[in-house]
């Protein structure tokens, strides 16, 4: 708490203002405080103040417990304070730092919704007008001096700078309000000292209030003096451990050195490592001379009940059988054959290496496809314990790392708990949605993942609420994220990447017939033998009714079928068989919101059909451009990016560079302005994929020769025309087969991709044109030859 002390003019005070309801204190004159504000009205009333000239009335509640006080609930005498600053803390709560400028007295109280309103006057202290009360102030005022003295040679919790400020300060009212500030005082005290308006009276009500408290140290003093010399330490202790035995048995409490020794066998038993036992030994001792309800023993209690349900040595009875692993995974997983082949190496090493350091694996994909799924069947093949925490939205490091004890509720971080919820120091530690991590003044929880997600550091993870080492080198971490782009780059590197592409329509009438049916039917109580959904039926509600990458939004759509046919037989209906096809769907499911064919429905000229990757999976675009009579301009919407801004520029200045070739006259950019435009304006697209794309729709515009819109395409041109590789192949593919586009131009290079891709699809209609530059992809894109 700070005093100003120095000569104020104060300002004219308004005759009506907001009012903050303070429960338990009272604000005097020249005090400066911060204030903690909860309640919407108060904080409503901060906001009025602040939009007009700062200034708030505090008035105390006689009764603090009460939340909506009223007229007849709070005090009429106040003070007006000026804000000088706040602050919105993130529980929702405001910090206002407030000085004293005036006492004040309600007149009367205007409103109490949305805030309090107040007509106020002023109040001004009655100072003495004739010598001998003046004489009389002064000896008042020196007499407060020296007992201030006297209370700070105490070390009573008066501020150490009150002695100086109080020696400083000649005026009486300005004297008594600042004292009776920096002193402790009830509530009810408080509020007296501030209603009294003659100075003289306030000083000598200071003076008793002073006295007494002198009095009461002086005689605490005298007490502790005379138990020192009557009572020998030993004799003490004895006296007051019996006075505590008896009083514990009277209230049917047990001794503390029973709590102790128990919690000295818990620590033994819980076989820590050295320095672990001897921080939980060291704080055990402290219990042992504390006051056995006493806040701090709370804490210490809490801390070792920590300490020892962490699983410093047990583990789970680990079984790798390669074979059974493998015939697992595939009973739980359709296709992903990549992470089953990693995670199957990964086994087959620890099988033969026992002390090996567990690896960071990173499963990267659209929602839906597994990833959170695969980890669950991990754990359940080699029978270790399974430990899921989410970390989308985290932006505070002792989330991860835990707070200090300092702080009044800490906890450890998530991960110490995870692996206090598993019992076991080897469980599968799935940290979901890594991508998703934030960050703000509280730290930044990904440098804090740095450390546990390092094979070479983790084995000494030190949590800040523990504060001792855990080894965390046993753990088999595995993070899952949509995409890689947003995860910091040490913290990538600290893991190996498996990326989780999307399915293509077969493999979801696949998966949906061996794992979601059967699994959705079991669930709604339903019989396998009276459900059937035919190939079509499944194969509409994936084209239909489901547009993604994974299958989630898949098995909540046969979830909904499920539901209806689960509500018939309740309500008790005479069928005994459903059959599921594509004619009785729409029955079950309403609308389809998809239709079949997302492409063009014949060739245009200025639209091209290109390919995009999004961290759901791909999809594609109709790039548009059309030619206007002006001076050159190119004009770019559809909310684009930088990339694709530059892809559009670099591919106008090809098509000006090859007019020769297209048939234009050398000069047609000065004679036509170009707009280029990609639907779903709302939608923000960029990426480095869209440049041959873009550069056909502008040389189709141009020629007046249509773009087959049987054909997608994907990749980057240069300013001479070549074709620069991409990635995300496979869900463009996909993104092209489910629009029902089987022709795809890519770049050559990605012929090794595009082997693979077709691999893992295997659709016989699917079919790849490798171009190496714009002539190649003109030629395969446009319906007829260039002039």
């Amino acid at each position: 708490m700070e005093q100003e002390v120095e000569k104020n003019d104060i300002m004219q005070l308004p005759d009506t203002l907001p009012v903050l309801a303070l429960r338990d204190m009272v604000v005097f004159p020249y005090m400066i405080i911060p204030l903690f504000v909860g309640r919407d009205f108060s904080i409503k009333a901060i906001d009025e103040a602040l939009s007009k000239d700062r200034i708030i009335v505090t008035l105390t509640q006689k009764k603090p417990d009460i939340n909506e006080p009223t007229a007849n609930d709070l005090y009429h005498t106040g003070t007006a304070c000026l804000i000088l600053r706040m602050l919105k803390m993130p529980d929702g709560r405001v910090k206002i730092l407030v000085q004293g400028l005036k006492k004040v007295k309600v007149k009367a109280f205007k409103q109490f919704e949305p805030f309090i309103e107040a007509e106020i006057e002023e109040k001004t202290d009655q100072l003495p007008l004739i010598e001998y009360e003046e004489m009389e102030t002064e000896a008042l005022m020196r007499a407060i001096k020296d007992q201030l003295q006297q209370l700070s040679a105490y070390n009573k919790n008066i501020p150490s700078d009150i002695v100086v400020i109080a020696n400083n300060i000649e005026e009486p009212d300005k004297f008594a309000d600042i004292i009776a500030s920096n002193i402790q005082l009830k509530t009810i005290v408080a509020q007296q000292l501030l209603e009294i308006s003659d100075v003289k009276e306030k000083l000598r009500k200071l003076n008793e209030i002073l006295d007494k408290e002198l009095q009461l140290l002086a005689l605490q003093a005298k007490i502790q003096n005379q138990a020192k010399e009557e009572i020998s330490k030993t004799q003490k202790e004895y006296f007051l451990r019996e006075q505590m035995k008896a009083i514990r048995k009277e209230l049917g409490e047990s001794d503390i050195s029973d709590e102790i020794e128990e919690l000295k066998e818990k620590i033994k038993n819980a076989k820590m490592p050295k320095i672990a036992r001897k921080e939980a030994e060291k704080q055990l001792s402290r219990l042992a001379k504390m006051h056995p309800d006493s806040a701090e023993a709370n804490v210490i209690r809490t801390y070792l009940d920590w300490m020892i349900a962490m699983p410093w040595s047990k583990r789970s009875a680990e079984k790798i059988n390669i074979k059974e692993v493998e015939k697992i995974l595939n009973e739980d997983h359709y296709d992903i054959e990549e992470a089953k082949t990693r995670i199957l190496e990964y086994l087959s090493v620890k099988k033969l290496k026992k002390d090996m350091k567990g690896p960071i694996l990173c499963f990267v994909g659209p929602p839906g496809v597994g990833k959170t799924s695969l980890a669950k069947s991990i754990a359940r093949a080699i029978n270790r314990k399974l430990v899921r925490i989410s970390l989308g939205g985290v932006r505070d490091e002792a989330e991860i790392r835990g707070h200090r004890r300092t702080y009044v509720g800490a906890l450890p971080g998530r991960i110490i708990q995870g692996l206090k919820q598993a019992g076991v120091k080897n469980p599968v530690f799935v940290l979901d949605e890594i991508d998703k991590l934030s960050r703000d003044f509280s730290g930044d929880p990904a440098s804090a993942l740095l450390e546990a997600l390092d094979p070479e550091q983790n084995s000494e993870f030190e949590d800040h609420y523990l504060g001792v080492p855990f080894d965390l080198s046993e753990v088999f971490f595995i993070t899952t994220a949509n995409t890689t782009e947003t995860i910091p780059p040490p913290l990538l590197d600290r893991m190996e990447v498996i990326r989780l592409s999307g399915y293509t329509v077969e493999e979801k009438i696949k998966i949906a017939k061996k794992y979601i049916i059967p699994r959705q039917i079991k669930e709604h109580g339903l019989e396998n033998h009276i459900i059937k959904f035919t190939d079509t039926a499944i194969r509409k509600i994936i084209e239909n009714y489901t547009r993604e990458a994974g299958v989630r939004n898949l098995e909540k759509t046969i979830s909904k079928v499920l539901r209806k046919i689960a509500r018939k037989i309740a309500e008790g209906s005479k069928e005994t068989y459903f059959n599921i096809t594509a004619n009785n769907l729409q029955k079950y499911l309403g609308v389809p919101p998809f239709n079949v064919e997302e492409k063009l429905d014949k060739d245009y000229v200025g639209i091209a059909t290109g390919l995009a990757w999004t961290p759901v999976g791909g999809s594609i675009l109709f790039i548009e451009v059309s030619k206007v009579k002006g001076n050159g301009k190119l004009l770019l919407t559809g909310s684009l990016g930088d990339v694709m801004k530059e892809s559009a520029q670099a591919a106008l200045t090809f098509a000006r560079s090859r007019y020769e070739m297209l048939g234009l006259e050398e000069d047609f950019h000065e004679k036509y302005d170009l707009h280029i435009h990609v639907p779903e304006g709302a939608t923000p697209k960029d990426g480095p994929s869209a440049g041959i794309t873009i550069a056909t729709a502008i040389i189709s515009c141009l020629t007046g020769i249509p773009v087959k819109h049987t054909v997608a395409m994907t990749g980057e041109i240069t300013l001479t025309g070549r074709v620069l590789p991409i990635g995300g192949l496979k869900e463009k593919t996909l993104a092209a087969l489910r629009a029902g586009i089987n022709d795809i131009i890519i770049p050559y290079d990605n012929k090794k991709d595009a082997i693979e891709v077709q691999n893992q699809i295997k659709s016989k209609k699917l079919k790849y044109h490798f171009v190496k530059n714009m002539e190649e992809v003109l030629a395969k894109a446009l319906s007829k030859p260039l002039k």
